[in-house]
Order: structure tokens, then sequence, then C-alpha cells
């Protein structure tokens, strides 16, 4: 006996695994915690792979009441309708798909974003997750948002005076949402990385590890518009720091800019569309949220667009 009562094993949740099969081995999964346990040394029959990506993201809406620079959001009001997507996620459910993002624009100004949420919660088997600015999660929504959701990721492009050129947003404000995001799920930061915010990377660490985020996840800005990219001296400079890193946030980085960096990769033979794609809000499938064009979802389903998709990618590979 160890001491623990009846009612309290009955009160510890039973952990309820997902299994993908890919080309890497035996993948199982459990949303709630984000626990990942692969069998690499199963060989699995190609006629067994799962045929969805292992995460997808899905643009809700473009709408967006901030204007940040970098972001790569068409300005538009499209948005995609309710019964569509939950088509896509029951499809993506049962074909393999470990995790869906809902992002934009802005995700929670979807008018069923609750709904949606506590849709694919309750009725999938898929980790759900969001991107947000932060600044609309009130007290009312965490708690309506708190057990359907399982992670947030939460923009946060450098601190105090940098942020709030940036976002033109008061960055208090951002720290107090902060506190309500943690009481809805696990939670990390995203930081798009320029020349200006490398230089509150240690602030924004600092700043993520005391509101009780468990990840920061570095986005080297991409060219868009009339944005640049991020120059060679500052991509060499991010990676110093992350070699310098010794705090408790997990340091991630986006698949794009993952080269030179020291990342751990145990799911390598799983890539491209194997790995991800993503929905735009104008319901058009891609490689990536940058890709210029994609194949639009009809009625045949998320399946047969990725087939079209994966063709075309190779034919113009070839």
């Amino acid at each position: 006996m160890n001491g623990t009562s009846s009612n309290e094993r009955r009160a510890t949740p039973r952990r309820q695994w997902k299994q993908r099969c890919s080309a890497a081995g035996v993948h199982l999964f459990d949303r709630t915690t984000g626990l990942n346990v692969l069998l690499d040394e199963l060989p699995v029959p190609a006629s067994l792979y799962s045929r969805a990506p292992r995460q997808v993201s899905i643009a809700l809406t473009n709408r967006c009441d901030l204007s940040c620079a970098h972001c790569y959001a068409p300005k538009s009001r499209d948005e995609l309708r309710f019964d569509s997507i939950t088509r896509w996620l029951a499809e993506l459910d049962a074909h393999g798909t470990l995790g869906i993002g809902f992002g934009g624009g802005e995700p929670t100004l979807y008018p069923e974003f609750v709904e949606l949420c506590q849709h694919a919660a309750r009725e999938t088997r898929l980790s759900v997750s969001f991107t947000t600015h932060g600044h609309h999660i009130d007290s009312e929504l965490a708690e309506r948002l708190c057990g359907n959701v399982h992670f947030i990721r939460v923009s946060m492009d450098g601190v105090g005076a940098t942020y709030e050129s940036i976002r033109r947003r008061s960055f208090a404000k951002l720290l107090e949402s902060l506190g309500r995001v943690r009481a809805i799920s696990r939670f990390g930061v995203n930081v798009v990385i320029n020349e200006r915010t490398l230089l509150d990377l240690d602030d924004a660490a600092r700043v993520a590890t005391d509101a009780g985020a468990c990840e920061l996840l570095l986005l080297p800005q991409m060219a868009v518009r009339s944005v640049k990219a991020i120059d060679v001296d500052a991509v060499q400079s991010l990676r110093r720091w992350v070699d310098a890193y010794r705090g408790p946030l997990k340091l991630c980085i986006n698949e794009a800019s993952a080269e030179g960096f020291p990342t751990c990769d145990p799911l390598s033979a799983e890539r491209g569309l194997c790995s991800y794609a993503h929905i735009d809000a104008m319901g058009v499938l891609k490689p990536s949220s940058y890709a210029e064009v994609g194949i639009p979802l009809g009625e045949s389903g998320v399946l047969q667009a990725l087939d079209q998709l994966a063709y075309d990618l190779a034919e113009n590979n070839t």
C-alpha cells in the first residue's frame, strides 16, 4: 500500500493515448499533459502509415485588431465556416493528426471560437491549441475555455517599450492577461526575432518564466510585404543566445529556420506534409502559413486535397 486513498486514486485522470504510425515508428501522445512516446524500434508497414499530417494549423479568420508589420496574414475579413471546420477536424482525427492549432488573424475574434474549442475537445481526440495576442482573454473567456484547450501560444515580441511599439498595446495589460491564460492551460510564449526584439530576449525569457510559461518559441522574422527577413548577423546572434541559455524554458524554433540550431528531432523520418500542413482563412490547404499557393478544400475533404498538394509539390521539385 502507498497510503493513497481509493477516492484519490479514482480522482486521478487516466492517461488517454492517441496512436499515430509513420516511417518514424509508433507515436503515442497524451494531449492533456503533452507527453510523447515514440516506439521507434517497431517497424511499421507503409500500408499502416497515418495519412494526415501530425499537426495542422487552421486560420479561423483573417480579422485582427492589431496591425503588426511582420504579420503574414492577408488584410481581409475572410472567415471559415463552423461546419466546414468540424468536418475537417473529424477527418484529420480519424487519419492520425495529433493536434490542431487555431490561429488567424486573431482567433478569439472568430464568432464561434469557444464552441469550436469545446467541439474539438469533446468530439475528437485532437490536442487543441491556439495562438493569440492575448488581449481579449478576460475572466469570462478564460472560464469558458478552461478544460477545452490543451495549450496556448501567446505572441510577445519583445518587452516593455519594444513590445508596445510593435503591437500598439499595453505591455502591462498583456502581463495581466498571461495570468488568465495560465488558468486555462499550459502555455508558451512566441517571439518574432528581428534586430530589435533580439535585444530583449533575456528579459522576454525572464518574463515568460515568471508568468508560468513552459516554452519559448523563437520565430526568426520572415520577409512579408514591406518587412525584410532577419539578417544574417542577427541569426548568428540568436544562435549564440540559444547556446548560452540555461533557463527553465523549453526553447523551440520553427522548422524553416532550424538549420544551424541545436535541435533534437526524433521524427526526422516524418517530413513535409507528413509532419505539418496549414489551412488558411479562405479554406486553402498549404504546406505552410507562408506558402503563396495551395489546394482549395472542396466537398471531397482534406485527404484528397493533401494528395493533390503532395503531387503538385513533387512535380514542382522535379
